[in-house]
This record gives C-alpha cells, sequence and structure tokens, in this order.
C-alpha cells in the first residue's frame, strides 16, 4: 500500500469497455514525482490524502481479478502530515 495524494481527475472518453466508467484520477506520492493514474473506487477529491494498492490487488479493489488496473484508491485519509 501507498499513501498518495490526488491532484486531478483525469478525463478519457475512449477506453476500454472493461474499464466501465471508474473515474480515473492523477495521483502523486510526492512533489515533484512522476504522476500516476488511479482508479478511483471510492470517491475522490483533488487535494485529498489517500491509499492506493498495487498490482493484483489493485485489480480486485476495482471489482475484479480481469480489470485492468494497475494502481487503485481503497481508502481517504483522514489525517495526515507528510513531514513526519
Amino acid at each position: 500500500m501507498r499513501i498518495m495524494r490526488v491532484e486531478k481527475t483525469l478525463v478519457s472518453t475512449n477506453r476500454q469497455a472493461e474499464l466501465g466508467h471508474r473515474p480515473l484520477l492523477v495521483v502523486r506520492d510526492k512533489p515533484g514525482a512522476v504522476p500516476l493514474v488511479a482508479v478511483d473506487a471510492i470517491g475522490c477529491i483533488p487535494g485529498d490524502w489517500v491509499i492506493c494498492v498495487s498490482s493484483s490487488a489493485a485489480r480486485e479493489a476495482a471489482g475484479s481479478k480481469s480489470y485492468p488496473s494497475d494502481l487503485t484508491i481503497v481508502g481517504i485519509i483522514d489525517n495526515w502530515n507528510p513531514e513526519g
């Protein structure tokens, strides 16, 4: 699991049917890091600190072992200070 921050919504109107209509969000684990795309399984908004899972856990969290996701948001963190 990884702690990441939601930056913005990613709009993708043309996508594989298996993705369905789940929202896609741009997330980063720290400022300046490479942005990643995560499937939003719970309803996040930009600015939220979230818990993400990857690999097969991401597919199952998104709804199915065959779901085409490598990163899925599974929780919103209520209080997080990235500085420690």
